[in-house]
């Protein structure tokens, strides 16, 4: 049997370089990190809420990597909470440092402030230590969800925590996904969670992501658009019939006189024009509606562009 020629070795080291290249060629998803920010905002209420303390919540950055790129950076044990969205069936992931988790703890067992916690321990962590940390990415998914009920409303909910990156292979090793990482201060303790969101979960809505704006649509409400609406059609505008036009010499205008005669080229049955602030609506035939003088639109009304 020939061994592979060089050739042969070249043509493979390059395939497989490009398969494990880090360098990935997403697509932003802008409106992916209006719904972030927005998540930052009812979190931080939520976590001073539970914490009743002062607290901090940003979102530090946005990025695209493979699944399998990501979770071979993750220690063993790590705090990974693996979470479903129904509508979309698929799965993904809340990862939380360890320096989050001792704050976490500290926090709600009553711990001092301040005081920056940079323990990294290669230890199990205890089923009180998984349960407080379950209380905050309960909340976060909530608002999560919460900030996408513009976009999509949807429900997501977490499934289980595990400790080991083993256990969490909700994609295949080469799957894009897009991670979102925030940063939590309370009070010069706390540290980082990290969203993991696969592309195959926002396929759905990948469209509605990729929107650069959607205005105040964000916020869910039209109550302001109703009432501009409802007002504007109860606008009061004044119709003008005009009889007919003439044409006169400024000395004659001048010379214009009570009781003095104008002659219209016009006759009883000749159309006249229906204007609207100068803007001509289309035009009517003249007559009499018991002791008023009426018009009968004869044409269609010009509405104009939308």
């Amino acid at each position: 049997m020939s061994e592979p020629s060089t050739m042969d070795k070249q043509q493979a080291s390059g395939l497989r370089s490009l398969i494990d290249s880090r360098v990935i060629n997403h697509e932003r998803l802008p409106m992916l990190e209006v719904v972030c920010e927005r998540m930052v905002r009812t979190f931080s209420t939520s976590m001073r809420n539970l914490i009743s303390d002062g607290i901090e919540v940003t979102l530090q950055d946005m990025q695209s990597v493979r699944f399998d790129s990501y979770m071979s950076g993750l220690l063993d044990p790590s705090m990974i909470a693996v979470f479903k969205v129904p509508a979309w069936r698929d799965y993904g992931l809340v990862v939380v440092d360890q320096n989050l988790i001792y704050a976490i703890v500290d926090a709600l067992l009553g711990g001092r402030r301040g005081g920056a916690s940079n323990r990294i321990e290669a230890r199990k962590f205890t089923p009180i230590e998984t349960n407080l940390v379950s209380k905050m990415v309960e909340l976060m998914l909530n608002d999560l969800s919460a900030a996408f009920q513009p976009i999509a409303p949807v429900s997501i909910e977490m499934e289980r925590v595990e400790t080991s990156p083993r256990f969490a292979a909700i994609a295949g090793p080469t799957n894009i996904c897009t991670t979102a990482k925030f940063n939590i201060d309370m009070d010069g303790r706390g540290g980082a969670f990290t969203v993991l969101l696969p592309s195959a979960l926002l396929e759905p809505i990948r469209g509605k992501l990729t929107q650069r704006f959607m205005g105040e649509k964000l916020g869910g409400d039209t109550t302001w658009q109703d009432h501009m609406e409802s007002e504007i059609r109860q606008t009061e505008l004044e119709l003008s019939a005009i009889l007919g036009e003439i044409e006169l010499g400024l000395g004659s205008v001048r010379n214009l006189q009570v009781g003095q005669t104008l002659t219209l080229d016009t006759s009883p049955d000749t159309p006249i024009d229906v204007q609207c602030g100068g803007v001509s609506l289309g035009r009517a035939h003249m007559g009499r509606e018991r002791h008023h003088i009426a018009i009968s639109m004869i044409d269609g009304i010009e509405r104009g562009q939308n």
